[in-house]
């Protein structure tokens, strides 16, 4: 197999804490409107994690109006709205685009994603993220594998229906990964700041096809985090996801299909038409240092 599979039996935050040295970790949940759930989810983690495991726990807000952000303060995380990176960097959208903007707010060596509307974490999943980038120095992202009960509303159709086919045709050294859409993963700043983030819902997917063709497929890695819920989506919002998610692949191949100057679009059956999200925010490492907003003073957090 080309992405390198992990086995987290043995693993505890104790052996975490012994193979993390002086390293750092950040832990990011961008959040839209997620009041539901994020309270719960940053008081799992605020109490056992942060200033142990976990150097800094940050909230990006995608410009929420729902109270995510004080919901968020008050469980114990900082706070870093959408409209600080905008005001740097230009107004962006989409969850690529959040992800992009939490990698420019956080200043760990290692940078763990948790999507702001899961129900069944256990700080356990941090610690299996992390473990593969403490142990194995050539590993730059780590995504998580689980189980998705369909008894409980479906999940992973996207993955199996359009991402699993296309990166099999297309990427068939990266195929092997079991969840490459997966919201849960971690990666190492240095390699993360190296490649583009796309805007839209392709951000995971690029992520992977980028880290693979930069560093190599040996970059990649899984690990079993168990059995993950969450809210689904409709049939409507999942044909926009598909639909950005085949773009953000068919972009990345040797002849892709549309033009960089066209903005591909998706055609409703009621004769609708939608513009997708394929937009990409460049490498970090490519910004200003002054651009950085880890390294904007303390006062612009809340």
């Amino acid at each position: 197999m080309s992405v390198k599979t992990f086995d987290p039996s043995g693993w505890t935050l104790e052996t975490a804490l012994l193979m993390k040295g002086d390293r750092t970790v950040s832990v990011c949940i961008p959040c839209k409107n997620e009041a539901g759930t994020i309270g719960d989810l940053v008081r799992l983690i605020e109490p056992q994690l942060l200033g142990t495991l976990v150097d800094e726990l940050i909230v990006l807000d995608d410009d929420s109006n729902d109270g995510t952000s004080e919901i968020a303060v008050e469980a114990g995380a900082s706070v870093v709205h959408i409209d600080l990176v905008h005001s740097l960097h230009g107004k962006g959208e989409g969850k690529g685009n959040a992800l992009w903007a939490s990698l420019l707010a956080s200043t760990g060596d290692i940078v763990v994603w948790i999507d702001g509307d899961i129900t069944s974490f256990s700080i356990d999943w941090i610690v299996r993220l992390v473990m593969p980038l403490l142990i194995d120095a050539e590993v730059g992202l780590v995504k998580a594998s689980y189980e998705r009960p369909s008894h409980l509303g479906g999940g992973g159709r996207t993955t199996e229906l359009v991402a699993r086919p296309l990166l099999s045709m297309f990427f068939p050294s990266i195929a092997d990964m079991q969840q490459p859409l997966a919201g849960e993963y971690a990666g190492r700043r240095s390699m993360l700041e190296a490649i583009p983030f796309a805007t839209g819902w392709g951000v995971e997917i690029g992520m992977i096809i980028d880290m693979a063709s930069v560093f190599g497929p040996s970059s990649l890695a899984q690990v079993d985090l168990g059995v993950r819920l969450h809210r689904h989506h409709n049939l409507e919002t999942l044909a926009i996801q598909a639909a950005e998610v085949a773009a953000t692949v068919l972009a990345r191949t040797a002849n892709p299909p549309t033009p960089v100057d066209t903005q591909p679009t998706l055609r409703r059956k009621s004769g609708e038409t939608l513009l997708l999200n394929v937009g990409e925010r460049p490498p970090v490492n490519t910004l200003p240092k002054l651009g950085v907003v880890g390294q904007f003073p303390d006062d612009a957090r809340k």
